[in-house]
């Protein structure tokens, strides 16, 4: 009987940290993602800097194709620009992978958005596609 109640305390233990460690799991491969992106943020403010606008691309950026800059989780990171309003706002989109990381973020995105106001540039992450630990 000692037997049975060992086991079913064991039982909600990992009831209880499996949710945990998945959530875990997810933030720490997506902060991969975070860091590819926040990567490319000096080169869109040179760009704009230069030419008053945010870049199309990252070949206007002046950085890597967005396949070419990967990690162990991320698939690529692009760069692209928008009208926002009266203005234009620059995204930086990075892109987990399909396999090999947390099933709840397989294909998800990060996005950060840049914006230019007076001179200083804000940025803001923002969740792409229902991502809940993109920006955590």
């Amino acid at each position: 009987s000692q037997l049975m109640i060992v086991i079913a305390i064991v039982g909600i233990l990992a009831a209880v940290a499996l949710p945990a460690y998945q959530d875990y799991t997810a933030r720490a491969q997506m902060s991969e993602a975070l860091t590819l992106a926040e990567g490319q943020k000096s080169a869109v403010v040179e760009y704009y800097s230069d030419n008053g606008t945010f870049p199309a691309n990252n070949t206007s950026a002046g950085i890597a194709a967005s396949s070419t800059i990967t990690g162990k989780y991320v698939s690529s990171v692009a760069v692209t620009a928008e009208a926002s309003g009266n203005a234009s706002i620059a995204k930086i989109t990075a892109k987990m992978k399909k396999n090999g990381v947390n099933k709840d973020i397989s294909e998800k995105t990060l996005v950060l958005v840049g914006k230019q106001n007076s001179g200083s540039f804000s940025w803001t992450c923002q969740k792409g596609d229902g991502t809940k630990n993109s920006c955590r």
